[in-house]
């Protein structure tokens, strides 16, 4: 047995859907999967097959257990509401270049949104998740939103929620999260975008 903590965290941002394509904020709004963003989930199935997780979970959002079904987990998944996407308030189903129309240079993770979510609020369930998969004992895999995932890096990594913002995350994309001894590190990043 090692002495450093040696297990791993798949996270899985669901496929595409209509509002992930034209850019508007999606987090409550439960949009369905695109035909593109269906395939994109097929696509990671034999790509994760054969892996042993200990833990599997997913948001309760139709777009993230519709990935998760179609990659092979579906019938292992535990839902979470931790796991929801970060709650965009009067800003849900907007486009940032639209919001900055009216706030010149509002960002989502230094401002928020009006009745929504704050950077820290995300941050705090987050921790919870990662606390409860540091705990399994053996590999774990998520499959959730997108900048959700960010936040849930950033905080696996030991930063400030904000963070996230450097973590460009595409749909249907793969990341492993880890350790190298036993510092929290990032193994792999938006593993299958089309960049």
């Amino acid at each position: 047995m090692s002495e450093y903590p040696t297990h791993r965290l798949f996270l899985v941002r669901h496929g595409q859907t209509e509002w992930s394509v034209s850019g508007k904020h999606t987090g409550t709004t439960d949009i369905p999967l695109t035909d593109p963003g269906r395939e994109t989930a097929r696509e990671l199935r034999p790509r994760l097959e054969g892996r042993e997780f200990a833990t599997v979970l997913s948001s309760p959002m139709s777009r993230a257990r519709e990935t998760c079904d179609l990659a092979g987990f579906g019938d292992r998944a535990e839902l979470t509401e931790d796991l929801l996407e970060w709650n965009y308030g009067d800003y849900e189903g907007r486009k940032t270049v639209d919001i900055r129309k009216e706030r010149p240079g509002w960002t989502l993770w230094d401002d928020s949104a009006p009745n929504g979510e704050t950077a820290d609020e995300v941050g705090a369930r987050v921790d919870r998740v990662i606390e409860r998969i540091r705990a399994a004992d053996g590999d774990a895999i998520v499959f959730a939103h997108g900048h959700l995932l960010r936040v849930l890096t950033a905080r696996w990594l030991g930063l400030d929620p904000r963070m996230g913002r450097l973590l460009w995350l595409t749909t249907g994309t793969l990341c492993v999260l880890g350790y190298e001894r036993e510092i929290a590190v990032l193994k792999l990043w938006n593993d299958g975008a089309d960049i």
